[in-house]
């Protein structure tokens, strides 16, 4: 039996509402209490739609009670990140300038949650126009990392409102985006899971675009079977994104409790752990050792590129966001966060000639790495370097996007999840990477490790007393 709705899944949340032991009004009430108790502190909403939410948990109610449920998670609250549109309401993108900007359609991963069932709790934070891995917000405010309720942290980016969420239990489960990390770097600084899907499994229409070359939405919860769950209801083909035909959904679910014995994972090369915290090798070597002991074979991997060398490959990137971005960059009368504008209007002088020959580069890297992954599963990193840093240590002109920038680059999916702490409790996360489209494998590899691990259960510092 749940007792405190926040605390559970969305699996069990749906599971409880479905068999009428909890009503979809209780749901939201006791999120929206909690969002009103914790978020002041935290900042992870740009909105919260209270009075929307209570009036389709009131007609999901009736649904449920006369047998005509739109589906399994119909009553489920859901939080959007705010790049994602919802007609009529507004859609920031992170940024000052654009507080007045009604949305005028609906993004299709949020009409398939809409039409499940979901419920809408609001809108969360972004970095300005999705571009930036800290998770800062100049103008709009950065989101509290949870797990420090001192000391303000680095929540991740640009997905920094939907991770903080997740992990603070202001919603079971969260939509963000992916362009060079923006999903796996707030999963994974913030405690939680969250997948990188690969472009053209999740429609990106009426989603704001950074780099539509690189751009992928994807799914933040607590446990990999969240995440797998919400995946495969937003995936498949769109009209609207013509990407999304280039290949047939591929449901994670039959799959997800099959395990990993016989499965060949690589390990980081030893050349790749330099520069890594301690503490992050040390959580990282115990999930490879926890996995081999689960009956997967740990394997070395040749690589045929260093990674960092992926963190300056930003032509295809800047020159996109620049493009999709100029009328607002090159504005001087706008209020816009300055690191995002030096690092858009990089995008300036971006030649065709650059721009077209690192598409091309990046062909042919696409083909070396798969070459490199031949006969193997996945390849495991740390999610990220460090964990969350104080934000008065933060570095603006570099990006920690070293673990995380080669995934878009190359067209591949990965899966960040929990594996252990710091000294000072701040989170650690595990990377499953996989060839593109290989979601299912990715997803079966991580829940097969938090079957065996607690991690993800863990409740942050910030929301576990009345400090916040």
């Amino acid at each position: 039996m749940i007792t405190d709705p926040c605390l559970a899944s969305a699996h069990d949340l749906a599971r409880e509402i479905a068999a009428q032991r909890l009503s979809p009004l209780d749901v939201v009430e006791a999120f929206l209490a909690r969002i009103a108790k914790y978020d002041p502190k935290l900042h992870a909403f740009v909105e919260v739609d209270a009075k929307e939410a209570r009036g389709a948990a009131v007609a999901a109610d009736k649904a449920i009670r006369a047998r005509q449920a739109l589906g399994p998670f119909h009553g489920v609250p859901i939080a959007i990140k705010d790049i994602i549109d919802i007609e009529g309401r507004i859609t920031t993108a992170g940024s000052a300038s654009r507080l007045n900007h009604v949305a005028a359609t609906t993004a299709t991963v949020v009409r398939r949650a809409l039409a499940q069932g979901m419920i809408v709790l609001g809108k969360t934070h972004t970095v300005e126009f999705a571009c930036g891995a800290w998770g800062t917000n100049q103008h709009m405010g950065t989101p509290w990392n949870p797990w420090d309720a001192k000391v303000a942290r680095t929540p991740g980016g640009s997905s920094s409102g939907s991770g903080v969420a997740v992990a603070a239990r202001m919603a079971p489960w969260a939509l963000g985006t992916d362009t060079g990390c923006s999903v796996r770097q707030p999963a994974a600084w913030c405690g939680i899971t969250g997948l990188k899907t690969t472009i053209g499994r999740i429609s990106t229409h009426g989603i704001l675009p950074l780099s539509p070359t690189l751009d992928t939405p994807g799914t933040m919860a607590r446990t990999v079977r969240d995440v797998a769950v919400l995946y495969n209801l937003l995936q498949g083909p769109d009209a609207l994104d013509p990407l999304t035909r280039r290949h047939p959904p591929d449901d994670p679910l039959p799959t997800l409790e099959h395990g990993v014995r016989g499965m060949k994972l690589a390990r980081l090369p030893v050349d790749e752990r330099q520069g890594v915290a301690a503490e992050v090798l040390d959580a990282y070597d115990r999930s490879l050792e926890a996995l081999a002991a689960l009956g997967a074979q740990i394997v070395d991997i040749e690589l045929p590129f260093r990674l960092a060398n992926f963190v300056t490959m930003t032509n295809i990137t800047m020159a996109e966001g620049y493009f999709v971005n100029a009328a607002a960059i090159e504005n001087p009368d706008l209020k816009l966060d300055d690191a995002v504008r030096e690092r858009l209007l990089r995008g300036a002088n971006i030649s065709a000639h650059d721009y077209l020959a690192t598409l091309r580069r990046r062909e042919e890297m696409k083909r070396q790495m798969d070459a490199a992954m031949a006969g193997l599963h996945a390849f495991l990193t740390p999610s990220t370097e460090t964990a969350a840093l104080a934000l008065d240590e933060v570095d603006f002109s570099a990006m920690p996007i070293r673990f995380g920038r080669f995934v878009n680059i190359l067209d591949m999916c990965a899966l960040a999840l929990p594996n252990g702490f710091t000294g000072e409790g701040m989170p650690t996360s595990l990377q499953v990477v996989c060839r593109g489209y290989e979601e299912a494998v990715a997803l079966r590899i991580g829940h097969a490790y938090q079957r065996q691990t607690d991690w993800h259960e863990r409740l942050p510092r910030a929301v576990a007393t009345e400090t916040v």
